[in-house]
């Protein structure tokens, strides 16, 4: 292992380089034309063919014909917020890259020249996923509408995730141990309809702010009174707006927000819950709701066998590798985002990890997400070694 990781550790300045432009060039979504074309390009340059997927995914494949395919998936959108890092190759089209998908794309370019070197040894397929849409939870779904998994089949999975505004050195992973490391997510709308009329005549009209005000309060109350305490969930309602003026009832509102569970059973109960509670409300107050969902994704399961293997196989790469089902910054509680990876994980055998990339006592104090936020590039070739390391062992094992 000390050689792949010597050798991983020559391609930094090129690493950096390559996330430098990522992350000066960051774009959202499925709309990611210099990102996709930028990564052809390089995988073009190193001898690896390679092929879009779905709406704005690369696939490609390096190894042997015959054998076990092992899939190493790296998300590359951005998040739409107006950067304020400071750094030099900071992103002027408000976009960011402030959840570290720059480095996640670049780590499996490095990868993929570390495993291209290596491909008359490698005992099967490793198939490179650079995957569109993450932040918006839609990404996963639609390559593996297009048959990602197929041609060849896939028969297991890994993806890395950097963290940043936490406590752990660079290089420190977190691999996730059997079952749920990240919750299922559900991005939810509630309209309600009343009726408008005058300010200074309310008896004549259905205050539908009044009713969604309500409704948020009632929600509120499913995780306090409805779920045990191994029960985890988290309700968020992030916005509420109306179309109303000052002087007026309003006739219509609109309360949207997110709901995250660890438990597909818990998810489900809670969506019948919610729409109990708006249909229920609104109707008492003389008003309609109803709830509508935009989009989300389920739970990320790892499995057993294949994380332990990671958590080994991590250990070569990490001088310090923690094991945890609480996937999170300093590795000792549960984390409430979600992942789409998760997709995949229902389909095959896969694993979670996470890579340190910004100890906030060395000035990395901002999370991910926060247009501050900023990456240790130390960690660029350790994420390269540790995707080429864990598909070429898993391979050979």
């Amino acid at each position: 292992m000390e050689e792949i990781l010597q050798q991983a550790k020559a391609l930094q300045n090129e690493l950096i380089e390559i996330r430098r432009y990522l992350h000066k060039n960051a774009e959202v979504g499925f709309a990611l034309d210099k990102t996709q074309t930028y990564i052809q390009k390089q995988l073009e340059d190193m001898g690896i063919p390679s092929q879009k997927c779905g709406k704005a995914g690369i696939t490609a494949l390096l190894g042997k014909s015959t054998g076990k395919t092992f899939l190493l998936r790296a998300d590359m959108d951005a998040l739409p917020i107006p950067e304020r890092s400071g750094e030099p190759f900071a992103a002027k089209n408000g976009n960011m890259h402030a959840c570290g998908h720059d480095f996640h794309a670049t780590m499996l370019l490095g990868a993929a020249k570390l495993l291209k070197a290596q491909e008359k040894t490698l005992n099967g397929r490793v198939k490179l996923l650079f995957q569109p849409a993450e932040e918006i939870l839609e990404g996963a779904k639609d390559v593996l509408k297009s048959g990602v998994l197929t041609s060849p089949k896939v028969d297991g999975a890994m993806m890395l995730h950097v963290m940043t505004g936490n406590s752990l050195p660079v290089g420190a992973a977190v691999v996730a141990s059997a079952g749920v490391s990240a919750p299922a997510a559900d991005y939810f709308k509630i309209t309600v309809q009343g009726k408008g009329c005058h300010g200074s005549a309310p008896w004549n009209g259905v205050d539908a702010l009044t009713v969604a005000a309500r409704i948020l309060l009632g929600l509120q109350e499913l995780a306090a009174r409805e779920l045990s305490p191994s029960q985890t969930a988290v309700l968020t309602v992030g916005g509420i707006k109306t179309g109303g003026a000052g002087n007026a009832v309003s006739d219509t509102a609109e309360l949207s927000g997110t709901m995250r569970a660890f438990d597909e059973g818990v998810r489900d109960f809670l969506k019948k819950r919610m729409k109990a509670i708006a249909e229920n409300t609104a109707k008492a107050y003389r008003a309609k709701a109803k709830i509508s969902y935009q989009g989300g994704c389920p739970t990320l399961v790892n499995d057993r066998g294949l994380s332990e293997f990671a958590y080994k196989t991590m250990g070569a790469v990490s001088s310090l590798t923690y094991f945890s089902a609480n996937l999170t910054g300093d590795g000792k509680e549960r984390n409430g985002g979600s992942e789409d990876f998760a997709y995949i994980s229902h389909e095959v055998p896969s694993v979670m990890i996470a890579l340190a990339a910004g100890e906030e006592k060395k000035g990395y104090a901002y999370p991910l997400h926060h247009p501050k936020a900023k990456f240790d590039e130390g960690a660029l070739y350790m994420g390269a070694a540790a995707y080429a390391h864990i598909a070429k062992e898993w391979l050979n094992s």
